[in-house]
């Protein structure tokens, strides 16, 4: 098949890489003409594991294109896939002046049948504003279809080539066939292509991460819990995780979720459900839990410092939002810098990928180090934020030697409680006991 990708962010590149593997000619058109011209070049503009080989071997062989010209990417286009941002506006709704824009230019451009996915998060009834959109500027035959992405960053690619399912909201037969043709590949296991309307569609991908962050938020309350009254998070999460009406993922307590999919897709859940005056009190909560949550490590060094972090130098492990990403968007380490900053603290940070991309953000508010031992020399205490594996059995008398103190704030309880002890490390995790130098 002949495709069209509009828009070479995360989710646009990742599908269009993706869609290419497995034979299809692929055009992703970007208006960015810096960004454009590196990915000529074969550089990829995004951290994810796996998709440096899929990206240049399709650039190779000539089934992956790049152009900034929207007419060429879409000529000879049978199925058209937006896959633009909608950020948040300041009211929390998805912001839909990308989608609709690039969907009024295409319109204008097209003279025979397409079909237009909206694959970019929006909110229901974006089907029918596209469908509008249409209508007013072209005659010519359109299926607008709603085909929401689940990939989880850091393993994006796997996600994409072997979906749990593949979710296409469609009232025509004849996307439903083309939709069907171009995701058979994908779902060759049995895993389903799950066809339904677009408006239940577009609610299925608000409804499931808005569930998975609600997950991620009760059992961070369950950690809180568990520090007051003295039971071990660990604990409860293996004992709930082995009931299968539960399951076991999504059950790891920390510092918040984060990334560019949760917050906003909660908080435009509850925005959508507003509009139709429904007062959505569980997301709700979960939000506000997950604000406090990502400071949850502050309020504990404040504690272990009797409210005085002036002057003192903190190591920090880890600025992405999740490991295998270096995507910072409402990274709770952001949180966390510009509490300890405020505070009179300074902080050294490390991490393997978002080291740029915090720079870019924050400069000179924080140091930078080479290496995540760098960042430990003569400071107070180390803090981790993010799970990476290099990070899960570092060298304790390196640490040692390094810290000024033997102190640990650890928001991923990454190290076992007992091995702490035996080392003689304060160490303060989420919704375990305290294990006191």
């Amino acid at each position: 098949m002949k495709i069209a990708v509009v828009g070479t962010g995360y989710v646009g590149l990742v599908t269009g890489t993706c869609l290419a593997e497995t034979g299809n000619d692929v055009t992703c058109v970007d208006i960015n003409e810096e960004k454009v011209a590196q990915m000529k070049q074969g550089q990829i503009p995004i951290y994810e594991p796996g998709l440096d080989l899929l990206f240049h071997r399709n650039i190779e062989q000539k089934r992956l294109l790049f152009t900034t010209s929207l007419a060429d990417a879409i000529k000879d286009a049978q199925i058209i896939f937006l896959a633009l941002p909608t950020p948040p506006g300041g009211d929390g709704s998805a912001d839909l002046s990308f989608v609709l824009g690039a969907a009024k230019d295409i319109a204008r451009l097209i003279t025979d049948y397409k079909v237009v996915v909206t694959k970019s998060t929006v909110p229901v009834g974006t089907a029918d504003k596209v469908k509008a959109v249409f209508k007013e500027h072209t005659t010519v035959e359109v299926d607008i279809v709603s085909n929401p992405e689940f990939l989880r960053e850091g393993v994006a690619v796997e996600d994409f080539m072997k979906p749990d399912r593949v979710v296409v909201g469609t009232s025509s037969e004849r996307a439903r066939n083309l939709m069907s043709e171009l995701y058979a590949p994908y779902v060759r296991s049995g895993n389903p292509i799950i066809f339904m309307d677009e408006r239940s569609s577009e609610l299925t991908k608000y409804a499931a991460n808005s569930f998975l962050a609600t997950k991620i938020t009760f059992m961070n309350e369950v950690a809180n819990l568990c520090e007051r009254v003295g039971a071990d998070v660990d604990m409860v999460r293996r004992g709930i995780g082995s009931d299968e009406r539960i399951g076991k993922r999504f059950l790891f307590p920390g510092v918040g979720y984060g990334g560019s999919c949760f917050p906003k897709d909660v908080q435009a859940l509850v925005k959508s459900a507003n509009e139709y005056q429904y007062e959505f009190k569980i997301l709700n909560s979960v939000i506000d839990v997950n604000e406090r949550q990502k400071t949850i490590i502050v309020d504990k060094m404040n504690r272990y410092y009797n409210g005085d972090l002036k002057g003192k130098k903190f190591a920090l492990w880890g600025l992405a939002f999740k490991p295998e990403t270096d995507d910072i968007r409402e990274a709770p380490a952001l949180y966390i810098i510009d509490a300890l900053v405020k505070a009179g603290a300074r902080v050294t940070a490390y991490d393997p990928e978002a080291m740029e991309n915090v720079k870019k953000l924050k400069g000179d508010a924080i140091a930078y180090a080479t290496d995540p031992y760098q960042a430990l020399e003569g400071a107070d205490a180390l803090i981790i934020v993010t799970e990476w594996q290099l990070f899960r059995n570092p060298d304790f008398d390196r640490i040692d030697q390094l810290l000024k103190a033997k102190v640990i704030f650890d928001g991923r309880n990454l190290y076992d409680i007992q091995r702490m002890i035996d080392k003689g490390y304060y160490y303060n995790s989420i919704g375990r006991k305290i294990v006191e130098a």
